[in-house]
C-alpha cells in the first residue's frame, strides 16, 4: 500500500493482480487499484484531474491525464473521503505507478494531491 498526504489530502493505493483479465502468453497483465482518497484538512477540496506514471518491468512509461476519476470529479468536505477501483494493462508480469491529482480549493487554490509510488506486481506462490 501507499500513502501520501499534501495539504490534508491523504491519498492510499492498494493494487493486485486481476489473472481473469490477463494473458500472459501474449505479454497482457492487467493490475487493479484501489485508491482511498481523504480530506483530512480545513478546507472543501474538490478532484478536478488526474496525472498516471505508468511505467512496465522493462522501464517502459506512460502518462495517463484526463478529467477526474472514474467519471466524477468530488467535492471533499473536511472528514469525507471518496474511493474507487480501476485497472491498467503492462505488457510485464510486474511495473509501477505514481502520479498526482489536480485539487482545487473553494478559493480557487489549485495544488497537486501526490500519488505516492505503488507496485504492481503478479503474486508470488512458495511451491
Amino acid at each position: 500500500m501507499s500513502i501520501a498526504i499534501t495539504r490534508g489530502i491523504r491519498v492510499s493505493v492498494k493494487s493486485f493482480y486481476l489473472a481473469e483479465r490477463s494473458a500472459p502468453a501474449s505479454n497482457q497483465y492487467a493490475f487493479a487499484y484501489t485508491v482511498r482518497i481523504a480530506n483530512e484538512g480545513g478546507d472543501n477540496a474538490q478532484l478536478r484531474s488526474r496525472h498516471w506514471v505508468i511505467t512496465d518491468g522493462d522501464g517502459k512509461v506512460q502518462e495517463v491525464r484526463g478529467e477526474g476519476v472514474v467519471g466524477a470529479q468530488p467535492l471533499l468536505k473536511p472528514g469525507q473521503h471518496f474511493e474507487y477501483t480501476s485497472w491498467c494493462m503492462l505488457a510485464t508480469p510486474h511495473g509501477s505507478m505514481h502520479g498526482t491529482y489536480q485539487m482545487v480549493t473553494e478559493e480557487g487554490d489549485q495544488f497537486d494531491a501526490t500519488i505516492a509510488p505503488f507496485p504492481l506486481a503478479l503474486p508470488y506462490s512458495l511451491n
